[in-house]
């Protein structure tokens, strides 16, 4: 409204030329108006882009002339244009590299076989020596995919080799129904998954956390090697008592828990198994229900692990030959059960 007016007064305050020019350009503008809402997208063609990216270069003021299109559509006009020019700059002159001579191509590949150490460099500098002209890179392109080497030792096979002589130790906590924290050492022997000792406390101490070690491993049944991480609890007591009991620590990688897999993994099943379903009371109440778990854990549970066996063998039980009823057993206060045959009366 305010471009009409200004023209409306150039008109009737201006020169006969200016007045002119001014009621044409309403003439026009009048116009787009009018097609504008008759139209409500305009079909435009290249030529139509093209002069708008032309106009925006070399015209300061022709975002305010502009009409049909939003501003920044011209804009990408422009990218694109700058695109596809440079496309057109960069396309290839000519055909591309001479292929390699099939000769070339087969001494490399025999070169490659008969010589498994060497790589692209050793072979290029030969075939330099042979009066070939060829470039490094092609020779890498030619060379026929080798397997990779075998790694070095990787830490699950150095978990699997020592499985027999060693144990994991770790804590993990449990709120109680008074919104106490609990907190439950637990050593694990990796041969048989079996937990070989645990214990509750509502303060662990670097005193207690070494006579745990003490209490799970007396006389001559100390493993040879100790998987542990990296909490400060394991002090200088407990490393002393280690060394008493001729234990080689060996301390996981910061913030990898993946690397101590076994526990991990056992206390998970811990808590999907059992605690996500019970409210604790206290330290004593922990107690039960993990000896209880831990029952069940050792002599009934399956573990894929282990060939799905139990951390202690437990027989296949055939079916009795004249009938048999099978019965369930409750285990852990009737969170699992074992089956079993039994004999019908």
């Amino acid at each position: 409204m305010k471009k009409f007016l200004r023209l409306l007064f150039i008109i009737c305050f201006g020169s006969e030329k200016t007045s002119d020019l001014a009621l044409e350009n309403l003439a026009l503008r009048q116009q787009v108006a009018a097609m504008k809402r008759s139209i409500k997208r305009p079909q435009l063609r290249c030529r139509d882009r093209l002069f708008w990216v032309l106009l925006s270069r070399f015209w300061s003021n022709w975002r305010e002339a502009l009409i049909i299109v939003k501003p920044d559509t011209v804009v990408r006009w422009h990218k694109k244009g700058f695109k596809i020019f440079w496309k057109f700059k960069s396309r290839p002159k000519g055909p591309g590299r001479p292929r390699v001579n099939p000769e070339i191509r087969d001494l490399v590949r025999r070169m490659a076989e008969a010589n498994p150490l060497w790589g692209a460099p050793r072979i290029h500098g030969e075939l330099l020596k042979l009066g070939i002209e060829i470039s490094e890179g092609a020779v890498s392109n030619l060379m026929p995919r080798r397997k990779p080497r075998p790694p070095s030792q990787t830490w699950g096979t150095f978990l699997k080799n020592h499985m027999i002589n060693m144990v994991s130790i770790d804590f993990f906590t449990v709120p109680t129904a008074t919104f106490r924290i609990l907190f439950v050492r637990v050593i694990l022997s990796h041969s048989r998954r079996k937990v070989v000792y645990f214990n509750v406390t509502s303060n662990p101490t670097a005193k207690w956390t070494a006579k745990q070690i003490v209490n799970a491993f007396p006389w001559d049944t100390a493993p040879k090697y100790l998987l542990r991480d990296r909490d400060s609890i394991y002090g200088v007591y407990f490393r002393q008592r280690l060394k008493n009991l001729d234990i080689t620590e060996v301390i996981i990688a910061p913030r990898s828990p993946w690397q101590n897999p076994f526990l991990e993994r056992m206390i998970g099943s811990i808590r999907r198994d059992c605690l996500d379903h019970v409210i604790v009371l206290k330290e004593n109440h922990l107690s039960r229900i993990l000896a209880s778990y831990f029952q069940y854990y050792h002599y009934d549970r399956t573990h894929c692990g282990l060939g799905k066996d139990t951390p202690v063998e437990r027989l296949v039980q055939s079916r009795p030959a004249e009938g048999g009823k099978l019965i369930e057993l409750p285990r852990v206060g009737g969170l699992h059960h074992r089956y079993e045959w039994r004999e019908a009366a």
